[in-house]
């Protein structure tokens, strides 16, 4: 590039004229410009700066806002009337979103190279009081949501196997949060006809989701996300399927028993599409329109009021105009599933 060019990150398109939104980390601003090269195959994380930076709109009077925290989720009455909000603009100064700054790029969420792959390993790892504890809390959830049931096997049945996956979950800093672990059906032993009949299920796109963020962006919206806690045990089953009991659980006195499922659960192959048949029937209920050709974005419009929701298999990302409506879905949501709110989006 010319010496008189500037290397700068690209963030969206302006709504009132051609050009492209760019960030410069040298001036800590965000400007439009409609002469530019990509540079598709750089890395820009390599130059962003981990500091404060001031978000400015090109046009338009701001209104300074203190940035707020999410309110936790409590009970209210999602009814009540809403008092009207100001339109605002962003004039604020704040941590800078890795969500705007990350349009471009796909991130791969890789395993650590030392995760336990099998029960035996996760027992000898030198986390195996984490380890036990994360696959105590998956078989309670599972008894909680009433996967399963003990039954002898019928004859001529073959159960399918399952096995223990885990996972530790780092933040952005790389700093271990969580240990996860989650029991797996071996979905790929199943036999088409007898064990399910459809499996396909929608997701939403990347190219979706970066569209609907860059929009946030450019009209300053909220983005909240939230997490569904062992999201395809809400899927219901048709169909017969018996499973072997999961390693490190087996129930005493009964080593001969099987579980036959009557939920269905990670790693069976009708299992996403068992849970997004549930989810699109609940959030529809509440009032959701859904996209026609991106079926896991839905919309609402109550007056002034925008909601989006987009479902990402498990992951939940909120963006609308109005912290009182948004509040309200997120506490719905939580009365129809099991969720863990994670406040502001920084991740997804």
């Amino acid at each position: 590039m010319e010496s008189r060019s500037e290397t700068c990150i690209f963030v969206g398109y302006p709504k009132e004229t051609k050009g492209y939104y760019f960030y410069s980390p040298s001036d800590l601003k965000v400007f439009v410009s409609t002469n530019a090269k990509f540079l598709e195959k750089g890395y820009m994380n390599d130059f962003v700066p981990r500091s404060r930076i001031v978000l400015n709109e090109m046009s338009g009077d701001t209104i300074p806002r203190e940035v707020t925290q999410p309110n936790p989720i409590v009970s209210s009455d999602p009814t009540q009337d809403q008092q009207p909000t100001i339109p605002r603009r962003s004039g604020r100064v704040r941590t800078q979103p890795e969500r705007y700054i990350g349009l471009g790029e796909s991130v791969e969420n890789l395993p650590d190279d030392d995760d336990p792959y099998t029960y035996k390993e996760a027992m000898e790892d030198v986390d195996s009081r984490h380890w036990q504890k994360a696959m105590q809390s998956e078989i309670e959830s599972m008894f909680n949501n009433k996967v399963w049931s003990l039954v002898d096997l019928p004859k001529g049945i073959k159960p399918i196997g399952c096995k223990w996956i885990y996972k530790r979950k780092r933040g952005m800093d790389g700093k271990v949060e969580t240990f996860k672990a989650r029991l797996v059906a071996k979905g790929y032993t199943q036999k088409e006809g007898i064990d399910y009949e459809e499996t396909f299920s929608p997701v939403a796109m990347l190219k979706s989701i970066r569209i609907l963020l860059s929009i946030a962006a450019s009209l300053d919206l909220e983005i909240w996300q939230m997490d569904v806690k062992t999201a395809f045990l809400n899927g219901s089953l048709d169909e017969s399927i018996y499973m072997i009991q999961p390693e490190g659980f087996i129930e005493k006195g009964q080593v001969d028993k099987v579980c036959k499922l009557q939920k269905s659960i990670y790693g069976l192959k009708q299992a996403s599409r068992s849970w997004n048949i549930r989810f699109d029937q609940a959030v529809k209920g509440f009032g959701f329109i859904q996209n026609p050709d991106e079926p896991c974005v839905y919309k609402r419009i109550k007056g002034d009021k925008l909601v989006f929701l987009i479902l990402y298999v498990d992951d939940i990302l909120l963006i609308g105009n109005d912290v009182g409506v948004l509040t309200s879905v997120k506490e719905w949501l939580a009365k129809q599933f099991d969720m863990k709110d994670l406040g502001e989006a920084s991740l997804f």
